[in-house]
């Protein structure tokens, strides 16, 4: 939001420069990002939070200034010449809906000449980046930046039964607005109509059949306090946002309604010509009530910041920022109520924060909070840490990405059904409209990020929460990991230049995870029906006989809609299922003190064998004295039969209390042989 200098001071005699006057607010929460010269004026650009409406024009930043300075504050006065003629004799305001629009005044402006705005009225609007339209126009946006409250002027004579109904919008019901798109109204949406039809969509634009013209004599002004959920409900479901509605979905000044409109219609008599009609249309069904007064409390303001502060200075600074203060010196602590802009201020640590930015936050002290107890990981904390570590030593980088996610990404690559994904009503973005319910459309576009950036290496995992309906009143959070890979498989090494990521790659970081998890026995079974996973190339990862994950290189049709041109593996584990999974018993085993004898064997196998199924049968054998087994060559060939391969393995054998026997260790190796011919009809080689 954009500031005049110049303007402001026709508030306030400021007595600061305008670079002081910057770092004197931005001190007290109202941050500057600029101060720049505009001829003999100079604009200061705020960036205010959204708990700040107050402070969205000149009057409202004039109110900070004042406590500042000490100065006093002049709001600039307006004096209408009513004609004769009443306003409530030519024109009526009905609300239909007062909880969506406690209250509606209008005025009519009678014989007005439609033209260009004075000069100074011009530059002064453009000097805060808004494009001057025609007099009347200009007039109701200079009232918005200097009053903070929107205003609309409509062309009287262009309203049927010249007359103004609020109420929401009928089902199918259309309008076009200023901008000329035509827009589709839903029963939900706040609508100002005359006597027909829908005229203006409320507190956000003006509809194009009764807006100011060359031709327009007679105007009908409005100024309004609309309830801010419905002003931002509709704005986001049309993806509209104008000046109005920025301000209405952050809360106005309901008691500014009226000056406002007073202020407006003076103006447009003063220069645009014609006469204002007697009195004001004032529709106040059910007036805003603020609660009680709040109590600020000496001790609780010292107990919350560590600062002193007198109970004058309290007190002064509070009535500086327009509350109505009590003083209770015996209770060393004062009653407050919030003047009606001050829609943020409902509690104590309200009032406390109100002092405590006046009188300086510069002077908190940095400390520690005081515990009386120690801290605790989450549940499954170090597991994740582990898993962290593994990955990162692979050279993997933790990717963060968003919980929303484009639905027909998200579709491409899940199998979650329809009916239990999460779909948002109400998106702050309409392409990600939907909870995710995998890790793997945000790294998918984290790697098209990279690859568009001229990065071709990447490996990427991320932890997150997915999300499915379940028909209850939450949804059910599914805590995952998911990896990405592609690109060389060590850049760093220019002796290894041509060696890519492979499936192996990703199924040993997945291994190692599950390694540092305490967890030794995972699976992985071929599968051709992952539709997202290219077939042959893909894995189901299982653990204890269920599936806890998936692994494999994305089909060519999914990796053609992110438009890669390099293969690209990905991987997505239950990581609440590994979280929880009962570790593998850590036992302290001393180093060896007599030798290992190692045999190697080779075997003919059926194609179809994977060597897991090897491995385990070789350990439900339980033999203590073997060691390990190690899968050293794998050999396809035209000297072998058709059908088949050749797995050559590496076995270490060892006892831990004396040297094995030649004969004691040929014993143990024709056990593993017999097994393997046994069940996998293998033949050594």
């Amino acid at each position: 939001m954009k500031i005049s200098y110049n303007w402001l001071k026709e508030f306030i005699d400021v007595g600061l420069s305008p670079r002081d006057l910057a770092t004197q607010l931005t001190m007290i929460g109202l941050a500057v990002d600029a101060v720049e010269p505009h001829g003999a004026d100079s604009i200061l650009e705020f960036d205010l939070t959204s708990n700040r409406p107050d402070c969205l024009s000149h009057l409202g930043i004039a109110r900070e200034a004042t406590v500042l300075t000490g100065k006093a504050l002049t709001i600039p006065g307006h004096k209408i010449e009513a004609s004769k003629i009443k306003t409530a004799e030519v024109t009526s305001v009905e609300i239909l809906d007062p909880a969506l629009c406690p209250r509606y005044t209008a005025r009519v402006i009678r014989g007005v000449k439609i033209g260009p705005s004075p000069a100074w009225l011009a530059a002064r609007l453009e000097a805060l980046g808004q494009r001057s339209i025609n007099n009347v126009a200009d007039i109701t946006n200079y009232v918005l930046l200097e009053q903070g409250h929107p205003l609309h002027a409509f062309d009287f004579n262009r309203l049927s039964g010249r007359r103004i109904v609020v109420r929401t919008a009928r089902a199918g019901e259309k309008l076009k607005t200023l901008d000329g798109v035509e827009r589709e109204l839903t029963p939900e949406m706040l609508v100002i109509a005359d006597a027909e039809k829908a005229v203006a969509m409320a507190g956000i634009m003006g509809g194009e059949d009764s807006e100011i013209s060359d031709a327009t004599t007679d105007v009908l002004l409005e100024s309004a306090y609309f309830a801010p959920s419905s002003i931002r409900q509709t704005a986001r479901a049309l993806g509209m946002s104008t000046e109005a509605s920025y301000r209405f979905e952050r809360g106005t000044d309901y008691e500014a309604v009226v000056r406002a409109c007073d202020r407006t219609a003076a103006l447009i008599a003063e220069l645009a010509g014609g006469e204002v009609l007697d009195g004001i249309i004032d529709v106040y069904p059910q007036p805003i009530v603020r609660g009680g007064p709040i109590i600020f409390r000496r001790a609780r303001y010292q107990a919350l910041t560590g600062l002193e502060v007198g109970l004058g200075e309290a007190e002064r600074i509070l009535r500086a920022l327009g509350f109505v203060v009590e003083a209770d010196v015996q209770a060393d602590a004062l009653r407050a109520i919030p003047p009606s802009w001050r829609v943020d201020v409902a509690m104590e640590e309200d009032l406390i924060e109100e002092v405590a930015r006046i009188t300086g936050f510069s002077r908190l002290r940095t400390t520690l909070p005081g515990s009386s107890g120690a801290g605790a990981y989450l549940t499954g904390e170090s597991g994740r840490r582990a898993a962290r570590r593994a990955l990162a030593a692979m050279g993997y980088h933790e990717a963060i990405s968003f919980s929303f996610v484009n639905p027909e990404a998200d579709a491409l690559l899940s199998d979650a059904p329809r009916e239990s994904r999460l779909v948002l009503r109400n998106p702050i973005d309409e392409t990600q409209g939907q909870m995710r319910t995998t890790l793997l459309a945000g790294l998918l576009d984290a790697v098209a990020r990279n690859f568009n950036h001229g990065t071709r290496n990447v490996q990427l995992f991320e932890v997150g929460k997915c999300f499915l309906a379940t028909g209850g009143e939450r949804p059910q959070e599914i805590e995952r990991l998911g990896l990405a890979a592609t690109g060389a498989r060590n850049e760093a090494d220019w002796r290894a230049a041509s060696e890519r990521v492979d499936f192996y790659d990703l199924k040993g970081a997945v291994e190692a995870v599950a390694e540092n998890l305490g967890l030794l026995w995972l699976s992985f079974a071929p599968t051709e029906s992952v539709s997202y996973l290219h077939p042959g190339r893909a894995a189901v990862i299982s653990l204890d006989g269920r599936e806890v994950g998936r692994l494999g290189q994305l089909h060519p049709h999914v990796a053609a809609s992110y438009k890669f041109k390099q293969p690209v593996f990905v991987a997505e584990l239950d990581f609440g299922a590994l979280l929880g999974a009962e570790p593998a018993e850590v036992r302290y085993r001393p180093l060896p003190r007599f030798p290992t004898a190692v045999r190697d064997l080779s075997l003919l196998l059926d194609e179809a064998v994977a060597y897991s199924a090897i491995e385990r049968a070789v350990g439900e054998l339980q033999l203590p004295e073997l060691v390990s087994v190690r899968l050293f060559d794998l050999y396809t060939g035209q000297e072998l039969p058709p059908g088949k391969r050749s797995l050559a393995l590496s076995l270490s054998y060892r006892a831990p209390e004396r040297t094995l026997t030649e004969a004691e260790i040929q014993a143990l190796h024709e056990r593993v042989v017999a097994t393997l011919r046994r069940k996998f009809a293998a033949e050594l080689r």
